[in-house]
């Protein structure tokens, strides 16, 4: 896995995979602000057929609400970004971007407190999997 990210891998569809994460995130206080279909995108500009690939736009209000008033400009590393991909095999992988990775960018105390407690609730996501996930 890339140093700016972690994952697993997961037992089920990809419709299934989504709506599970999408569970798994509200659970953690999580909702999705956005939602981007690349495979159709690349479908529709470029003529192109590649696996089920989607990018979730994960927001905790409350966390980012700290992380706003800590650095307004804070705003060009949000939402939590989420991938939900399926490979040219059908394996269905679910990735999440470390907030350490991105957030230390900024170099404030307390943005880094933040990016600590944002990944341990990512990572309770991932876990919250439970059985499905077969790991990394």
């Amino acid at each position: 896995m890339a140093k700016y990210g972690f994952g697993t891998t997961v037992d089920m569809t990809f419709d299934n995979a989504i709506t599970h994460i999408t569970q798994a995130l509200q659970t953690e206080g999580f909702g999705i602000l956005s939602d981007i279909d690349v495979a159709a995108a690349m479908k529709k500009k470029l003529n192109l057929d590649m696996p089920p690939y989607r990018i979730l736009g994960a927001c905790n209000p409350p966390l980012a609400h700290r992380a706003l008033d800590a650095d307004p400009s804070i705003g060009l590393l949000l939402p939590c970004n989420v991938v939900v991909r399926q490979d040219a095999s059908g394996v269905v992988h679910i990735e999440f971007m470390d907030p350490d990775a991105v957030l230390t960018l900024v170099d404030r105390p307390e943005i880094t407190t933040l990016a600590t407690e944002v990944k341990q609730r990512l990572q309770h996501v991932m876990q919250a999997l439970g059985n499905e996930a077969t790991g990394l």
